[in-house]
């Protein structure tokens, strides 16, 4: 079974998309690991906030195989995929890494670069696998995290429950 990160956003109907990529996610992979929730600015474009994630999940489908399954949760959540790059979103999952892969694989570029790009990616795997390192480099999700600069970049931690289940207890 690959290890898997993946990052989830929303910025339309956040809590009831997240939600349902959630339980779409547990029913398809079973138990979630999951991280707090996080609130941050559009970045690519001026949009609604967005709520970010970062999700662990175990499964034996292949990168490709992967890729198509999440693709299906996102379409059944009203993701629409004809217009700009940087839009907003009803539900976003994306790969962030499957096991130690380095490089691209059916078309996914592994580890994601948004990993250390981009702080509502590496902030919550940051929380959720702080002594894990990063495929293909040598610093862990921690050390990455206390060395990321970058201003722009603002988020904050939101109340959200999950099946019953807080996942983002407010506190900085």
């Amino acid at each position: 079974m690959a290890r898997v990160f993946l990052g989830l956003g929303s910025n339309t109907q956040k809590h009831k998309h997240l939600c349902a990529g959630l339980d779409a996610l547990a029913q398809t992979f079973g138990p979630l690991d999951i991280s707090p929730v996080y609130e941050s600015l559009s970045v690519g474009f001026d949009g609604r906030n967005f709520y970010n994630l970062v999700v662990g999940i175990h499964t034996s489908l292949d990168v490709a195989a992967l890729s198509k399954a999440l693709k299906a949760i996102e379409d059944a959540n009203g993701r629409l995929r004809d217009g700009p790059k940087f839009a907003p979103r009803t539900l976003d999952i994306d790969i962030l890494t499957y096991d130690d892969l380095v490089g691209v694989y059916a078309g996914v570029e592994l580890p994601r670069d948004e990993v250390w790009l981009n702080a509502f990616v590496l902030r919550p795997l940051s929380e959720l696998a702080p002594d894990d390192i990063l495929p293909g480099r040598s610093e862990t999700y921690a050390a990455l995290w206390q060395a990321y600069s970058n201003p722009s970049q603002k988020l904050w931690p939101v109340s959200f429950i999950w099946c019953g289940r807080e996942l983002s207890p407010v506190a900085s």
